[in-house]
C-alpha cells in the first residue's frame, strides 16, 4: 500500500493506493482560514497536524499496515516558521495572503532575484514573506531557525526531518530554478541563510522513514519511507499524467492553474508564468495561476444564500455570455497582472440578471482568467492543444464548455475517481519505496471530452474581449 497526503486550504486529504494504483481507501478533513486583516490568510499548523491525525486514523488499519510508501502534496508558498526547538513561532502566512506586497515589489526590483528563479517574486511567494515579518515582527525574525513550507511540516511530524523537495521550493524566491539547489545569494539578500531552509530532495526520492511514535500509534511499518512528494499542482500532474512536454492540466480548485510540462527549462517572468522544478528529476514545469477558482463560486454561493451545486446544476446547456461580466479578483492577481491590489467586480448589471446569469458570469469570468494564462503561456512559445480536468470545479460540466470554448482547446475529464494531489502524492510514495519512475505516472482513462462549441466561439471571443477591457478600467479603481 502507499499513502497519498494532500494538505489543501480548506482541508487535509489522504488516499490509500494498492501496487497496482487502485485506490482502497481515503479520508478527509476539513481546515479553515483565518483572515484577521485585510490581504492576510493564515492557518495555525497545529490544525494540519490535527487533521493529519484524523485522516490517517480514519483509514483501515489493516491497509495502514501495509503501508510502504508515502507521499505528500500541499498548498505551497506559505511561510511556517520554527525556532531552534520546531516550536511554531507564529500562525503559517498563507499562498494567498498578499500583505507582503511591498516587500515582493522591493525584492522584485532586484534583478537577481528574476535572473536566478526565473520568475516574477509574487507577494504570495515565501521570501517577502519573511521580509515582511522582519520589518513588521522583528522579535519574532530573529527567532527563526527554519523555514518550512505547509506540507514540509507534516514530514516534520511524520520523520522528524527537515525537509523539502524542489517542485515546492521553486516558490519561495529563494531556489536557482534552473540548477535545482537554494541560492546563497538571494537567501542573503532576504537575511536568511543555507542553515534556515530544510534539506532539498527530489519528490520521487526518500527524504525520511516514520518516526517510531507513528509506526505506534497508526500501525504503519517503522520501514516506510516518506518521499520528497510535491507542491500541489505538481502533485496533481503527477495524478494525471502530466510529466512530459506537450501535457497539461486545468485545474478549478480553490485556485485556478494551467500547468504545462516541459522537459527543459524555459524562464519568462515578463508575462507573470510560473516557471517551477516538476516533482521528477530533469523536469520543470509552467503554471498560470488565477487566485480564486473556485474560491469566487463559494463566494458567489455565499452571497446569494445557495449551495455552489445547486448554483451550476440549473443553468442547462452552455450558452453565449450576457451582458454581467465577472472578475474574479477577490484578493488580487498573478497571471497575468501580478496585481495584489486588484479587486473583483460585477459590470453589467440590468434587471434581467437573476441568479442564473449571475451564476454564469461567475463561470465565464474563471473562464477567461484562465484564457489570460494560456495566452502568457504562449508568449513563451509552449502550446497546449488538448486539457485535463482536475479538481473540484470540474464536476460542473457547464464551467468545463466555457474552457473549452473560451480558450478553443478540447478539455477531458477522467473517468470517475480522484486523480488529483493526494493520489499523485501516493505515486511518488510508490516511486520512492519501489524505484520506479515516471513510466508509472500514466493518464487516467478519459470519460468524457468537451469540445470547443463552434457556434458560440464568437460570442466568447466577444465576451472576453468585453472581460479585458472591464479589467482595464477597474485597475484605476483600486
Amino acid at each position: 500500500m502507499f499513502l497519498g497526503l494532500d494538505l489543501g486550504t480548506s482541508g487535509l486529504k489522504g488516499v490509500l493506493v494498492d501496487d497496482d494504483q487502485r485506490v482502497v481507501a481515503g479520508a478527509t478533513a476539513p481546515l479553515t482560514v483565518s483572515r484577521p486583516h485585510d490581504g492576510w490568510s493564515e492557518q495555525s499548523p497545529a490544525d494540519w497536524i490535527a487533521a493529519a491525525e484524523a485522516v490517517i486514523g480514519g483509514l483501515p488499519a489493516a491497509a495502514r499496515a501495509a503501508v510502504r510508501g508515502i507521499g505528500l502534496s500541499g498548498q505551497m508558498h506559505g511561510a511556517t516558521l520554527l525556532d531552534g526547538a520546531d516550536n511554531v513561532l507564529r500562525p503559517c502566512i498563507l499562498w494567498n495572503d498578499t500583505r507582503a506586497h511591498a516587500a515582493a515589489a522591493g525584492l522584485d526590483a532586484d534583478p537577481r532575484f528574476r535572473t536566478v528563479t526565473g520568475n516574477i517574486v509574487f507577494p504570495g511567494f515565501t521570501a517577502p514573506k519573511l521580509v515582511w515579518v522582519g520589518q513588521h515582527e522583528p522579535g519574532i525574525f530573529a527567532r527563526v531557525a527554519k523555514v518550512l513550507l505547509p506540507k514540509d511540516y507534516l514530514r516534520l511530524w511524520l520523520t522528524g526531518e527537515h525537509v523539502s523537495e524542489m517542485s515546492d521550493a521553486a516558490g519561495t524566491s529563494w531556489l536557482d530554478t534552473g540548477a535545482r539547489k537554494w541560492s546563497e545569494e538571494l537567501l542573503a539578500a532576504t537575511g536568511m541563510t543555507p542553515d534556515t531552509m530544510p534539506r532539498l530532495v527530489e519528490g520521487s526520492d526518500i527524504s525520511g522513514r516514520v518516526r517510531p511514535e507513528i509506526s505506534a500509534r497508526f500501525g504503519i511499518p517503522a520501514s516506510a519511507v516518506v518521499a520528497g512528494g510535491a507542491g500541489d499542482n505538481a502533485a496533481a500532474a503527477i495524478g494525471v499524467g502530466v510529466v512530459s512536454a506537450g501535457q497539461a492540466f486545468v485545474s478549478l480548485g480553490t485556485s485556478g492553474v494551467l500547468f504545462a510540462a516541459n522537459d527543459g527549462y524555459r524562464p519568462d517572468p515578463d508575462v507573470a508564468v510560473h516557471t517551477f522544478c516538476h516533482a521528477l528529476p530533469g523536469r520543470w514545469h509552467q503554471m498560470g495561476v488565477v487566485l480564486a477558482a473556485t474560491d469566487a463560486l463559494n463566494w458567489f454561493a455565499r452571497l446569494a444564500g445557495a449551495e455552489t451545486g445547486t448554483l451550476t446544476a440549473t443553468l442547462g446547456s452552455l450558452r453565449a455570455p450576457g451582458k454581467t461580466r465577472f472578475l474574479p479578483y477577490l484578493g488580487g492577481e498573478r497571471t497575468p497582472l501580478n496585481d495584489a491590489a486588484i479587486r473583483g467586480a460585477f459590470i453589467g448589471l440590468e434587471h434581467a440578471t437573476d441568479r442564473d446569469a449571475a451564476t454564469r458570469a461567475v463561470l465565464e469570468g474563471v473562464a477567461y482568467a484562465i484564457r489570460d494564462c494560456r495566452d502568457a503561456l504562449a508568449a513563451t512559445g509552449t502550446r497546449i492543444d488538448r486539457l485535463i480536468a482536475a479538481g473540484g470545479g470540474s464536476r460542473s460540466d457547464y464551467w468545463l464548455a466555457a474552457i473549452a470554448t473560451a480558450l478553443g482547446t478540447p478539455v477531458s475529464v477522467p473517468v470517475a475517481g480522484d486523480f488529483g494531489g493526494a493520489f499523485g502524492a501516493a505515486r511518488l510514495g510508490l516511486m520512492a519505496a519501489t524505484g520506479a519512475g515516471a513510466v508509472i505516472a500514466t493518464t487516467p482513462a478519459i470519460a468524457r471530452t468537451f469540445e470547443p462549441d463552434a457556434t458560440l466561439t464568437a460570442a466568447f471571443d466577444d465576451g472576453f474581449a468585453r472581460y479585458r477591457a472591464a479589467q482595464t478600467a477597474i485597475k484605476s479603481l483600486t
